[in-house]
């Protein structure tokens, strides 16, 4: 069997993503919201989903995709019989008037290269996830479709009839399709078209520009970087962990979720990497999207929440066909309802840089008053209550490692912030609080395997504890860290580098594909223990697991196939911070 790979490029504004394959068909995009219905969603039901694809009409072709150089613009170029050319997809972003401007709106110019290629366009937007076709009117250059949430134009200087019709034509000049859900399209369309891409390419290209990347694994970090900075939803600051629902963890697993939500535990990855590469300003509003939520909250929080900050995620099953026959398709999650008591410890070591940073002149640090004592009290509160862990297990309780591990780093960054304001109070609290994380986690020690467990009273093993080493909880150069490693890569390592979260018996059975971001912990973790040349041999591995474009699944399968949902964040973020923490070990010992 051929290895399967996610054949599809992403784009997006920071309002909205879509996806687009190689035959320049966009396989999934969801308006206006990155949790809205999907607009086209042919990835999880190919007669339900619409299309929207510019393609040779003839079906022997060769394409090829990659994106213009430091940019989220992507190019798809195909070669016929009878020529060559390329669609262009942009989806605009650029400054004006010192606000960002970001329109829900798609660019699709269709650029000529060589002799006379033959074409064809087909668009048919859906709504409601499939359930309504929309009634469609013309203009005289451009075609309406109605009926849907909002209206949706297409402006174009294509024939309408042949896109109506779907039929084939005679590419010999550049051709411009623009989609608009909402506002419709009135400038000139040519000029408009250029403008936005020129001026959106200028824009990612300088964002690029001002980031801090290391002398190695450049170009991985930037495109990693780039991904990134697509699942913040701007006009909230909320941070998603994924573009996609229901791409099944591995085929006929049932393990399909629905990402397009914020997890606090995945923004604080996503925002350390952002860190990472010198940006703050993700991290700023951020800031406000968790305000507003603590601000909304009684006692506690949920583990995750709508880009919007809404508590009720409701998930149900939707009847369409589900990825390559796999269902459920699911939107929604009903984690929401899950107590997942690391998250207090997420924000407050997300929120840190905010009060600590020299750098930064945030405005608002008078807010930890209120949002630090708030969340330290919670950390007291839940100090050694069972919860469903990071993995979100929907059937049983434990009091895990990894929590605890939040719970001291929490109470950690809680300290420092004290410090920064010389609150006392606040800093003897968070002192008791992390000698009594620090004293809870020493109960999960394993001392016939050498090994910190997954959680209390408990003999499984989880690669999440290798965030006891990254986290410096456990001395680098120690005993321990070192015999920590060996026991993990003892029970959850695979060929390649990859690594399981963990082996035993869940909610859906056992585990058969490999979870990323666990793979890309224990590269940093080998870098922090001075194994760096295993760290770099482990990362150039996992670097094959990407599509062609450079992006990353949350799942791998032992044979290299790409699962689960894409882009995942949590990858990416992985990716980045192993790259960073071999690069430092590089400069701070003179490796070659």
């Amino acid at each position: 069997m051929p290895i399967h790979k996610y054949n599809m490029g992403v784009i997006g504004n920071c309002s909205y993503l879509a996806y687009i394959n190689t035959n320049a068909d966009v396989k999934w995009m969801c308006l206006p919201r990155f949790d809205s219905s999907f607009l086209f969603g042919s990835l999880i039901d190919e007669e339900k989903g619409g299309n929207f694809s510019i393609k040779p009409y003839n079906s022997e072709f060769e394409s090829s995709q990659y994106y213009i150089q430091n940019t989220n613009l992507l190019c798809t170029e195909f070669v016929t019989a009878d020529g060559r050319f390329r669609v262009v997809d942009c989806a605009p972003r650029m400054l004006i008037h010192e606000r960002q401007f970001k329109p829900s709106m798609l660019v699709r110019k269709i650029e000529w290269m060589s002799g006379s290629p033959v074409i064809k366009i087909c668009c048919s937007p859906r709504g409601d996830y499939g359930k309504i076709i929309p009634e469609i009117v013309t203009g005289s250059n451009h075609i309406r479709y109605l009926n849907l949430s909002s209206q949706v134009r297409i402006t174009t200087d294509v024939p309408l009839s042949y896109i109506l019709q779907e039929q084939s034509f005679v590419l010999d000049q550049n051709r411009y399709v623009i989609l608009t859900y909402g506002e419709p399209l009135e400038a000139p369309l040519v000029e408009t078209a250029e403008d936005f891409i020129n001026k959106t390419t200028r824009y990612w290209q300088s964002w690029v520009k001002s980031c801090y990347i290391p002398h190695i694994y450049q170009e991985e970090i930037i495109r990693s970087a780039l991904i990134l900075k697509l699942h913040q939803y701007e006009d909230t600051g909320g941070i998603i962990a994924s573009g996609t629902t229901s791409l099944p963890e591995f085929h006929d697993s049932s393990r399909n979720w629905d990402y397009r939500f914020c997890w606090f535990r995945d923004a604080y990855y996503t925002l350390r990497a952002f860190n990472q590469i010198g940006h703050f300003e993700e991290l700023e509003k951020y800031f406000d999207f968790i305000h507003n939520i603590i601000h909304n909250s009684t006692d506690s929080l949920q583990p995750l929440y709508s880009i919007t900050g809404e508590k009720d995620l409701h998930e149900i099953e939707l009847d369409l066909a589900g990825y390559k026959n796999n269902k459920p398709v699911r939107i929604g999650n009903k984690a929401y309802e899950q107590i997942q008591n690391d998250v207090y410890g997420q924000v407050m070591v997300g929120l840190l840089p905010l009060y600590v940073d020299k750098r930064l002149t945030f405005t608002k640090k008078s807010s930890y008053s209120k949002i630090v004592p708030w969340l330290l009290q919670n950390i007291e509160r839940t100090r050694n209550i069972e919860d469903a862990g990071l993995w979100e297990f929907r059937n049983s309780k434990q009091v895990h490692t990894y929590t605890l591990l939040f719970h001291w780093a929490g109470a950690k960054a809680a300290f420092k912030i004290g410090q920064t304001f010389k609150d006392e109070v606040l800093m003897k609290k968070a002192q008791s609080l992390a000698m009594e994380a620090a004293t809870l986690i020493e109960k999960c020690y394993d001392p016939k395997q050498k090994v910190y467990a997954q959680a209390m009273n408990s003999t499984n093993l989880d690669a999440s504890t290798l965030m006891l080493i990254t986290m410096n909880y456990l001395d680098h150069d120690s005993q321990k860290a070192k015999d920590h490693i060996m026991a993990m890569e003892k029970e959850l390592l695979a060929d390649k580098g990859l690594f399981y979260r963990y082996k035993h018996y869940d909610d859906f059975g056992e585990p058969e594909s490999t979870f990323l971001v666990c793979a890309f912990w224990y590269v940093d973790a080998l870098a922090c223990v001075g194994r760096t040349n295993d760290a770099i041999d482990n990362l150039n591995n996992l670097l094959k697991f990407s599509n062609h474009l450079g992006i990353f699944s949350e799942d791998v399968a032992l044979d290299g196939s790409q699962w689960g949902n894409f882009p995942q964040t949590y990858s990416h973020v992985g990716l980045i911070n192993a790259a960073f923490r071999i690069a430092k070990k590089i400069e701070d010992n003179d490796f070659i």
